[in-house]
């Protein structure tokens, strides 16, 4: 899957969202998507890196401490 498909996913996904809201003024759309998409991100990684923390932090770019916050404040640690 090329960063083309995935733009198209994401925006074919924001899209049905702010359809679905009609006349409605969306309100933090950006905290919005970054909840929704954060915990399925996170936990694909982890399935894919057998659990391996410090592995998922390295193939998210973050600091392995900040993984393990994030996990802990999306209960899934």
């Amino acid at each position: 899957m090329s960063q083309k498909d995935i733009d198209h996913c994401v925006r074919q996904a924001l899209t049905g969202y702010l359809d679905s809201l009609g006349d409605t003024e969306p309100k933090n759309v950006h905290a919005l998507f970054v909840a929704a998409t954060e915990r399925p991100l996170f936990k694909a990684v982890l399935d894919r890196v057998d659990g391996n923390q410090s592995r998922a932090a390295q193939w998210l770019g973050i600091h392995r401490n900040t993984l393990r916050r994030k996990l802990a404040e999306l209960g899934l640690d």
